[in-house]
């Protein structure tokens, strides 16, 4: 009997495509013409003469048989209801159930459960800059972003100064030779200072808005000034002597403790977000940090913690803004590792051969990921997620080493220069958040009353 059904089902369905799900997209001709589309109803069913028609019902009718067979066979017949054709019983198609969630309240509420998509990180520069002159040294520090919106960067002899808010650009100071090259710049945190480092270990301090000098810090080095950070009114100096000095520029004798430590160049300095702990490198291979407690003014200070695990000069220096005590550190070329450190032990927690020189180091204020800049040799920006370090994009345009990187004050935009002579803006950390208004609250009557008469 399926034998049946199932050649009558195939004969009636040759003409239609073989795909099992387009039956469901198939209009009847006549609601009441039910075809072949039925659900058998099996308490209707009997199974039992079923078995015997298909077994015994088709025996050679000719065979002979008496009266009384055949009085007792119409007998049974009557008994167990026998008379009768149909085996199988059918009833129509059952109506569609109806859905107890309402498909756009299930969508909405997968959407919400949805993962957050992820963002869109552009492969290209937005904005290339030309840097004529600008110096392809290592260990320098030649570029910073300040918090009023203003980009410096040392070209050679001069220091330029570049409104990110309208486009222009100044020039804020050319040194003659004997001073220069600039070796480095910082902004202070007001946004209006700037400092800037020469090669004959002197330190000028700038007002930007006036492009006025206001003082010179002499005799803190005796070589050039390469890595500088400001922690407050403390303009902390590292220079090629392996020197540290912290300078109160609101003092006459502004040179107030000393940090020593390094054996040669320090070409990296940066200061935590507490204030309390200096971070610095040097091509000495090493990394030290040093606790501002235990600074003293009448011998130089030693250090918390003494760092040999990198291979080559440590330049890349990055303090993490959402985890208090966690320092990130980039090898050069002979190292070619980012490595995360526990201040407050000195253990290192991670480290990662990125296999190239690592120039630069920054983390993104809003998400958990570190950019890093990179030289030979395919002189590029890599944007990790943290804590994985997975790779979730490699920026690529320049032409040389990046050896400087920059971030906008509010964290979406990052500069890079490097020795091909161009200064390069990549939106690689997204667009910020803004926060919802508050809602407003409705005052109460008489509120700006102050008695009612």
């Amino acid at each position: 009997m399926e034998t049946g059904m199932m050649n009558s089902s195939a004969s009636s369905s040759k003409t239609r495509s073989r795909c099992p799900l387009q039956e469901q997209f198939l209009q009847r001709r006549n609601s009441q013409e039910n075809l072949d589309r039925f659900i058998p109803n099996r308490s209707a069913m009997d199974f039992d003469y079923a078995n015997y028609m298909l077994t015994k019902g088709k025996e050679n009718p000719s065979a002979a048989s008496s009266p009384s067979r055949e009085a007792y066979r119409k007998q049974l017949a009557e008994t167990f209801n026998m008379n009768r054709t149909r085996i199988l019983a059918f009833k129509n198609k059952p109506p569609t159930s109806v859905d107890p969630i309402p498909s756009d309240f299930s969508t909405a509420a997968h959407q919400i459960k949805s993962a957050k998509p992820r963002r869109h990180i552009p492969q290209t520069s937005e904005r290339t800059l030309d840097a004529p002159e600008i110096m392809d040294d290592y260990y320098l520090n030649l570029l910073d972003w300040g918090s009023s919106n203003v980009l410096s960067i040392a070209l050679g002899q001069t220091v330029y100064l570049w409104d990110a808010s309208v486009g222009d650009t100044s020039e804020l100071v050319t040194v003659d030779e004997e001073s220069g090259p600039i070796t480095s710049v910082k902004w202070a945190p007001d946004g209006r200072h700037i400092a800037v480092g020469l090669n004959n270990s002197d330190v000028q301090l700038w007002d930007s808005t006036s492009n006025r000098l206001l003082r010179t810090l002499k005799g803190g080095h005796v070589s050039r000034v390469g890595a500088m950070d400001w922690n407050n009114h403390i303009l902390t100096t590292g220079g090629m002597d392996g020197r540290i000095v912290n300078n109160d520029v609101r003092v006459r004798d502004h040179v107030v403790e000393t940090y020593s430590g390094h054996h040669q160049e320090v070409c990296g300095l940066k200061w935590s977000a507490s204030g309390q702990q200096l971070a610095s490198g040097g091509n000495d291979n090493l990394l030290h940090i040093w606790d501002r407690s235990m600074a003293s003014s009448n011998a130089p200070t030693q250090w918390l913690h003494r760092l040999e695990e990198h291979t080559a000069a440590v330049k890349a220096l990055a303090w993490c803004p959402f985890q208090a005590n966690l320092l990130a550190s980039g090898g050069g070329g002979g190292d070619r590792c980012i490595k995360f450190w526990n201040t407050h032990t000195g253990a290192c927690l991670n480290s990662v051969d990125t296999g190239s020189q690592v120039c630069a180091l920054l983390w993104n204020k809003n998400e958990r990921e570190l950019l890093s800049s990179h030289g030979f040799t395919q002189n590029q920006l890599t944007l990790w997620k943290y804590p994985s370090m997975v790779k979730m994009a490699e920026l690529t345009g320049h032409t040389s080493r990046v050896l400087y990187m920059a971030q906008s004050p509010d964290g979406c935009t990052v500069a890079s220069a490097a020795g091909d002579e161009t200064l390069r803006f990549w939106n690689v950390f997204g667009t910020p958040e803004v926060a919802k208004p508050a809602p407003k609250t409705t005052s109460e009557p008489f509120a700006h009353l102050n008695r009612i008469r």
